[in-house]
C-alpha cells in the first residue's frame, strides 16, 4: 500500500529548527488532517515530502522511496499547494495537457480530470478569469493527472464560498474511499473534524499529536456532562460525594466529569432531585487544538 511516512525529520535554516526531529505516517484509506499554529511547520514539511527541501536530517518517503527517486513522481503523489500557481494566461486544458505531456501521461487523462472536478464547460476558458474555488478545481486536477495513490492539500479550502467548502470535502473523503492517502493541511477546525479520519497535530516543528479523530476529542473532555437542577448547590454536593467532579458551568448549570449520564440520572432518581437538562458534553475540535497547541502558539493577542 502506498503511504507517505515522515521519520526523525528535522529541517533547519540557519539557526532556525523549523521542524524538530518529526515522525508520522500518512496511512491509505483515510484523510489525514495536518494541523498546526502559524510557524509550527506544516509547510516546510510538505515541501520536504515533495522534494521541494532538502531534510537537514531523516527521512520522507511516498511509497518507501524518496520523492527524487520517483521515475514519474505525477503518478505517485499528487499535490496542491498553490492554487494560484498557474499562468493566467493559459487556458485549463492547455495548463493540464502541457504537466501531461511533460510527465509522459497519456492526453486522454486531461479530459478525465476535467470531468472529475466538474471543469468541462470552462476547459477552454483562461485560468486568469478563474474565481478562487475553480482556480482549487483546477489545482485538484492537475494533482490527479497522474492518477496516484497519494495526495496532498494545502489549505485547500481557503477563501471558499460554502458551497466550494463542501464540495472539497466530499471530493477529498471519496479519494479516501478509493484507497488513497490523503494529507490535508487547514487551520478551519470546523471544516476538519468533518473531513478528517485521522489528525497529526506539530507545534514549533514538534510533533503533539498523532491520532484518530474519535480518540482525540475523547481525550480532551468527552465524558463530561451538562447538568442543570433548581437544586444547583445540593446536588453538586451529591455528585462530589459519589467520586464526581463537579464545576459550575453556565446559567448556573453544572458541568461534572468523572460520572456517566446515566449514573448521574440514577443518582437524582434516588434523591427525588428534578433535572431540566442532563447532556453529555464533546470538545469541539477547534477547542481541542486550541487547548492542546496554547504553548505553542508563535503570537497571541491580548485578552479583552
Amino acid at each position: 500500500m502506498t503511504m507517505i511516512e515522515v521519520r526523525g525529520l528535522t529541517k533547519r535554516y540557519g539557526l532556525d529548527t523549523v521542524v524538530d526531529d518529526l515522525s508520522f505516517t500518512v496511512e491509505p484509506g483515510q484523510v489525514t488532517g495536518f494541523l498546526g499554529p502559524n510557524g509550527a511547520g506544516k509547510s516546510t514539511t510538505m515541501k520536504v515530502i515533495l522534494g521541494l527541501a532538502a531534510p537537514t536530517s531523516g527521512s520522507v518517503a511516498v511509497g518507501g522511496r524518496r520523492y527524487r527517486d520517483l521515475p514519474v513522481p505525477l503518478t505517485e503523489v499528487g499535490a496542491l499547494l498553490d492554487a494560484g500557481a498557474v499562468h493566467g494566461a493559459r487556458k485549463a486544458r492547455d495548463h493540464l495537457l502541457a504537466l501531461a505531456t511533460g510527465n509522459g501521461l497519456p492526453r486522454r487523462r486531461v479530459d478525465e480530470v476535467l470531468a472529475r472536478t466538474g471543469l468541462e464547460s470552462v476547459a477552454h476558458k483562461r485560468a486568469g478569469e478563474f474565481s478562487l474555488g475553480m482556480r482549487q478545481r483546477l489545482g485538484i486536477a492537475a494533482a490527479l493527472l497522474g492518477d496516484p495513490w497519494v495526495l496532498i492539500f494545502d489549505e485547500p479550502v481557503n477563501g471558499l464560498d460554502p458551497e466550494g467548502i463542501r464540495w472539497i470535502r466530499d471530493f477529498m473523503r471519496s479519494l479516501a474511499r478509493e484507497g488513497r492517502a490523503v494529507l490535508v493541511s487547514s487551520h478551519l477546525m470546523n471544516e476538519m473534524a468533518q473531513t478528517a479520519d485521522h489528525l497529526v497535530v506539530i507545534g514549533r516543528g514538534k510533533l503533539i499529536a498523532d491520532t484518530g479523530m474519535g480518540e482525540f476529542l475523547r481525550d480532551r473532555g468527552e465524558g463530561t456532562v451538562l447538568v442543570r437542577t433548581p437544586e444547583a448547590a445540593e446536588f453538586a454536593l451529591r455528585l462530589t460525594a459519589t467520586g464526581a467532579t463537579v464545576k459550575e458551568g453556565p446559567d448556573a448549570s453544572l458541568v461534572v466529569s468523572g460520572l456517566a449520564s446515566e449514573e448521574i440520572g440514577k443518582l437524582a432518581a434516588y434523591h427525588g432531585t428534578v433535572l431540566s437538562e442532563l447532556t453529555p458534553q464533546r470538545p469541539s475540535l477547534e477547542d481541542a487544538f486550541m487547548e492542546l497547541t496554547k504553548d505553542t502558539v508563535e503570537y497571541q493577542g491580548a485578552t479583552a
